[in-house]
C-alpha cells in the first residue's frame, strides 16, 4: 500500500476510456424498457442499475485514489472495464438465463475493486474499503446465487443485495476515505455527460426505416432540445458544485461525495435510462399516440431527473430550487399529453417545462426574491 498519491486533478484518458463502457451498460439497461414487460421490467432495470451503479461508482472513487499512469493499475482497470462489459452483455436477458454471466463479471468487478484499493491507496483508505469489502462480496455472492437460480429466488436475491450495498455505509462509516474534489466532480459530470449522449444515440436508433422528412426532423430536434435543456439543469451549477466540495472539510468529504454523487446520481441515471427508451419509441411514430407505459417513462424520467438535481443541489448546501420541484410535478402531468394525443406534444411540453425552470433562475436574485 502506498502512503503518498499522487491526485491529479485532472481525468485521465484511461478513466475516459473506462466510461466507454458506462455507454454499452445505459444502452442495454435502455433495451429492457424499450422491449416492455411493463412494471417488471422496470423493477428489473431499478434493481440491476442500483448494484452497477453502487460498483461503477465505486471505481471512480478508486480512480480518485491511485496513480492510473501506472502499468500495474491500468491492466488491472481495463480488466475491470472487460467484467463490467460482460455484465452489460448480460442485461437484457439478466433474468431470463442470462443471471449467471451478470453474477460472475459482477463478482470479478469487486474483486479487482477490492484489490485496487488495497494496493494503491493510502492507509487510511485501505482501513476504510476493508470495512466495505466484506458487504461488497456479500453482495456480489448473492448477485451470482441468484443468477445460477433464476426465478423467484433470483428476484429475491438481487433485490436484496441492491438494498444491502446501498444500505452499507449507514451499517459502517466512510471515514478514512480521501476525496480529492476537483477531479471527482468532473469524473461524475462526465459520466452525467456519457449517459445523456445515450439520449442523443437513441434518436437516431429510433429513426431508423423513417422516412426523413419535416414531421421527424421536428420531433428530433425536439428530443435533442429535452436532452440538451436537462444538461444544462444539471451543470448549471458546475462552479458551485466544485466550490461546495472543495470547501467542505476532508473529514465530512466522503460522506457529502457519497449521498451527492452516489444516491443522487443513481436518480438521475435511472432518469436518463427512463428517458431514452421513452424517447427511442417516440421517434417511431411521433405524431401518434403512446403506448401508456411510454409516456410514463417519458414523464416519470424527467420528474426523475429534475427532482434528483434539486436533492443534489440541496446536498452541498446550494438551496433548494421550488421552480426545479414545481418542474418534476408539471413533467408528470405530461403523460396524458403523450397517451392521449403524441409523442411530439409530450416532448415540446417536456422541453418546455424544464427550459422555463431554467429561465426562472437565471433571473436576478432581487426578482426571485420578489416573487416569493
Amino acid at each position: 500500500m502506498s502512503e503518498t498519491i499522487d491526485r491529479s486533478a485532472r481525468v485521465s484518458t484511461l478513466e475516459l476510456f473506462f466510461d466507454l463502457v458506462f455507454v454499452f451498460t445505459i444502452t442495454q439497461l435502455t433495451a429492457v424498457l424499450v422491449n416492455g414487460n411493463g412494471a417488471a421490467g422496470a423493477l428489473q432495470v431499478v434493481v440491476m442499475l442500483a448494484v452497477i451503479w453502487w460498483m461503477y461508482d465505486g471505481y471512480a472513487w478508486l480512480t480518485n485514489a491511485i496513480a492510473t499512469d501506472l502499468l500495474r493499475f491500468r491492466l488491472l482497470l481495463l480488466g475491470g472495464m472487460g467484467a463490467f462489459l460482460v455484465v452489460a452483455l448480460a442485461i437484457p436477458n439478466a433474468y431470463a438465463g442470462k443471471g449467471l454471466a451478470f453474477g460472475i463479471g459482477y463478482a470479478v468487478v469487486v474483486i479487482l475493486h477490492a484489490g485496487m484499493y488495497v494496493k494503491g491507496t493510502s492507509v487510511s483508505e485501505v482501513t476504510a474499503i476493508l470495512r466495505l469489502v466484506p458487504f461488497n462480496l456479500t453482495a456480489a455472492a448473492l448477485v451470482l446465487v441468484g443468477g445460477a437460480a433464476g426465478g423467484g429466488l433470483q428476484n429475491a436475491l438481487w433485490a436484496g443485495a441492491a438494498l444491502l450495498v446501498w444500505f452499507t455505509p449507514w451499517f459502517t462509516s466512510t471515514e478514512g476515505f480521501v476525496i480529492a474534489a476537483e477531479h471527482f466532480c468532473e469524473r461524475h459530470g462526465l459520466v452525467i455527460i456519457v449517459a445523456l449522449g445515450e439520449s442523443i444515440v437513441v434518436i437516431g436508433a429510433g429513426a431508423v426505416g423513417v422516412p426523413l422528412d419535416l414531421r421527424l426532423a421536428v420531433v428530433a430536434l425536439l428530443a435533442l432540445g429535452l436532452s440538451a435543456s436537462l444538461w444544462w439543469m444539471y451543470f448549471r451549477d458546475e462552479d458551485g458544485v466544485e466550490h461546495a466540495m472543495v470547501s467542505t472539510a476532508e473529514a465530512r468529504r466522503p460522506r457529502l461525495a457519497l449521498i451527492a454523487f452516489g444516491y443522487w446520481h443513481y436518480g438521475l441515471l435511472l432518469g436518463v435510462v427512463a428517458i431514452a427508451a421513452g424517447m427511442k419509441k417516440a421517434i417511431g411514430d411521433p405524431y401518434d399516440p403512446l403506448d401508456e407505459w411510454i409516456g410514463i417513462e417519458l414523464g416519470v424520467g424527467v420528474a426523475l431527473f429534475v427532482a434528483s438535481t434539486v436533492g443534489f443541489r440541496t446536498t452541498l448546501g446550494l438551496g433548494v430550487s421550488r421552480g426545479r420541484l414545481v418542474a418534476a410535478a408539471a413533467a408528470l402531468a405530461t403523460i396524458p399529453i403523450g397517451t392521449e394525443w403524441s409523442a411530439a406534444g409530450q416532448l415540446a411540453a417536456l422541453s418546455l417545462i424544464v427550459g422555463v425552470a431554467l429561465a426562472v433562475e437565471a433571473r436576478p436574485a432581487e426578482l426571485r426574491s420578489a416573487d416569493a
